[in-house]
């Protein structure tokens, strides 16, 4: 009788943290993130214990990173599987399919409306957050493969300009993402009519970004 007890308490207690999390999730990517309480979110998630957010989860720090580990490994199960499919691929269309067709796949499974794409660009903008997300990224073994295979196509790329271009990619990545999943979610036209078509769209404009021709540095050679 009291392994049933436990169990039972332990299904609810896992339900109301998933109802917490589709809770916070959505009204932090609509709103941002700390423009939204913790009472709203128990509000919202049907909690009437207005403690409930902090007793599931901890500081609002802590939140967002388990509303990014709910989708993070899901992702990472896309990219595993890409990565296996492409080898040692020396094609940089290969390496960055890998970087945005597994967030593009994992939303277009989750179906509409979803949120997790506005949530990630709200994060990666506000400072005291952002670190969390990068942390995540950084733990991804698959993705420091893509990022490898990336540089290995670009030899000749010097070194800060491959810095520089990561950084467009990411934002362009983060963004662009977040931007049609608010146009799914208010009803709008999109540019592409499916995540796989956006997710080839994003592919080319990357692959323009990485293989544009790198301007010599200010003494007219080669930048360092």
């Amino acid at each position: 009788m009291t392994s049933e007890i436990t169990g039972a308490r332990a299904e609810r207690a896992h339900a109301t943290r998933e109802l917490i999390l589709t809770a916070a999730e959505r009204l932090f990517a609509e709103h941002g993130v700390f423009a939204v309480s913790n009472r709203q979110v128990s509000e919202a998630a049907g909690q009437g214990n207005n403690t409930a957010v902090g007793y599931h989860f901890g500081t609002k720090a802590d939140l967002v990173r388990a509303i990014a580990r709910r989708h993070s490994g899901q992702i990472e199960e896309i990219r595993r599987r890409m990565l296996a499919g492409i080898g040692e691929s020396t094609e940089l269309r290969d390496w960055i399919g890998c970087l945005v067709t597994p967030v593009a796949e994992h939303l277009a499974t989750i179906g509409s409306p979803t949120w997790f794409a506005r949530f990630g660009a709200q994060v990666m903008t506000d400072p005291a957050l952002r670190p969390i997300m990068v942390e995540e990224s950084l733990t991804s073994p698959s993705l420091v493969r893509i990022v490898e295979g990336l540089h290995r196509c670009l030899p000749e790329l010097p070194a800060d300009v491959r810095a520089e271009r990561g950084d467009m990619a990411r934002q362009l990545l983060v963004h662009m993402v977040a931007e049609r999943e608010r146009a799914l979610a208010e009803g709008t036209p999109t540019p592409r009519s499916t995540w796989q078509d956006a997710a080839t769209g994003l592919i080319d404009a990357l692959a323009g970004i990485w293989l544009a021709p790198a301007t010599p540095g200010p003494d007219g050679g080669k930048r360092p």
